[in-house]
């Protein structure tokens, strides 16, 4: 113990505390809550149903995209590749409002427009809605996996008389198979966890049926049913974890020039999944804006939000710290990183089921702002420990060795060159943990003080009340913030191909 890394210590209170949701919810969990009655099996068979719709549905659309995205030259491209990925950074109850509201009988389509449509929601409403909004997954890691191959094999096949189409599918696809299975099962982790989506559209999944139990006071049983629904989480991230990516480097990148019908005809497929991911819902909203005004928004609403995201942020970021170097110090602080990791597979109606019932054993933290920020670090904590260690990896340590030879005290040697130097990473990662908690739904219903409302927990009260249109406001800012989240997604894309090539020319 004594030759541990100084981190080690933090760094080993902060991974114990990331698994507290799952030894609270044991704890809870009572023999006398039911697994196997009809209720739950049904809700079982309801909730692996959205999850394989979402899988088929993510596919489908997005790996097509992603052969279009990689291989296809066309003007504006990076235009496309961040439109097409913009869904990717919107919550998807955003979209589920917005179709809820416009379909069917009575819906905005018809009022606008006159055309009686059918009624999304249910489970069909629920699998396209989350198909939506995840496929960006699928398209992402299949992308950065075509973008590794060598076109030399497609090149052989059509020397050999095989045509692009046959070449695409029997020598390419192949190959990017497990790519496409890590996309697709990032966008069943996201389905299993969604509250707001399956709630809005009438499906009882585990995340809706956990939550009416906790309102009926049926902690006991929102327990089991939560460590029901992470068994299922906890499968998924196994087989994710047995899944590798691509592992070749490209020797020519493949580019085709398709004639200008054909790339006409694939945007013109790609338009159905923009106009009901992105422009529906951003029209929606402008129309309600219009129509009723501000409503009963308060722009207290959006203090609160940024409040608490702005603290959930500051507190992940320095916990992160210890972690982070943990983790590039060796093994032990690798397994400690990983073991944060778990917090961010926790749906968020679990980790509010779970730190409810802290709550409720420590009457002080009970529906306080202290134990929600807690929730918001726990749950969103991996990405500051990704961002800030992905900067202080790439430190030379040769400039701390120097600050130490030359008499600075490891306390200022880490202050004057450590921390300034990884001060880009912790930025970026407390901007991703406050732009996730922002948009946090369930752990906020759950765990905000009475009379705390945010921008989500406002549109699901304007939801319960059959007030809508005064869901304006707060989605439109919703999506703006989502765009900012897209921005740094995609600028971390770029800064690590800016690195690949640079190791590539090294």
């Amino acid at each position: 113990m004594s030759n541990w890394p100084k981190s080690y210590p933090l760094a080993l209170i902060i991974a114990l505390m990331a698994l507290l949701p799952v030894g609270v919810l044991f704890s809870l969990a009572s023999d006398s809550a039911e697994i196997f009655d009809t209720h739950n099996l049904r809700v079982l068979g309801n909730t692996v149903s959205l999850m394989v719709l979402t899988i088929i549905g993510s596919v489908l659309i997005g790996v097509p995209l992603a052969l279009f995205t990689a291989y296809v030259q066309m003007p504006f491209k990076r235009f496309w590749l961040i439109l097409l990925a913009a869904p990717l950074a919107l919550p998807s109850y955003i979209g589920a409002f917005a179709m809820y509201f416009s379909f069917g009988r009575g819906g905005e389509i018809e009022n606008v427009l006159g055309i009686t449509t059918p009624s999304i929601d249910g489970l069909w409403g629920s699998a396209l809605v989350m198909s939506l909004y995840t496929y960006p997954f699928v398209m992402m890691t299949t992308r950065a996996s075509l973008l590794s191959l060598d076109a030399s094999l497609i090149n052989a096949a059509r020397t050999l008389g095989v045509s692009l189409y046959t070449s695409l599918w029997r020598v390419v696809l192949p190959r990017v198979a497990t790519s496409i299975a890590a996309g697709a099962l990032l966008a069943a982790l996201y389905a299993l966890s969604d509250f707001g989506t399956p709630a809005i559209m009438g499906l009882d999944t585990f995340t809706r049926v956990i939550f009416v139990e906790y309102n009926a006071f049926g902690l006991s049983q929102a327990a089991m049913l939560s460590l029901q629904l992470m068994v299922i989480v906890g499968l998924i991230l196994f087989i994710e974890s047995r899944i590798g990516g691509a592992k070749e480097r490209p020797g020519r990148h493949l580019s085709l020039w398709p004639a200008r019908w054909q790339r006409n005809l694939m945007l013109l497929a790609a338009m159905p999944i923009l106009l009901l991911a992105i422009v529906l819902p951003l029209a929606v909203f402008t129309l309600w804006l219009i129509r009723e005004g501000t409503g009963g928004f308060e722009f207290s609403y959006a203090w609160n939000s940024a409040y608490a995201s702005f603290l959930a942020a500051i507190v992940a970021v320095i916990l992160a710290i210890p972690v982070a170097h943990a983790a590039i110090a060796g093994k032990a602080g690798r397994l400690m990183e990983r073991i944060t990791y778990f917090g961010f597979g926790v749906p968020g109606i679990v980790m509010g089921t779970a730190l409810v019932y802290v709550g409720l054993q420590l009457p002080y933290l009970y529906q306080t702002l202290g134990l929600l920020v807690m929730a918001y670090v726990l749950r969103f904590i991996p990405l500051a420990v990704g961002s800030v260690r992905s900067t202080a990896e790439n430190l030379d340590t040769g400039l701390v060795k120097a600050a130490r030879v030359l008499g600075a005290s490891p306390r200022e040697a880490f202050m004057r060159i450590t921390l300034p130097l990884t001060l880009r990473g912790m930025i970026a990662g407390a901007a991703l943990v406050f732009l996730e908690a922002m948009r946090e739904l369930p752990a906020t219903l759950m765990l905000g003080p009475t009379g705390f409302e945010t921008l989500a927990t406002y549109m699901w009260r304007v939801y319960e009340a059959g007030y809508f249109g005064r869901a304006a406001v707060p989605g439109l800012l919703l999506v703006l913030l989502s765009g900012f989240g897209l921005i740094l997604m995609l600028s971390g894309e770029r800064r690590a191909q800016f690195t690949v090539s640079e190791d590539d020319r090294s």
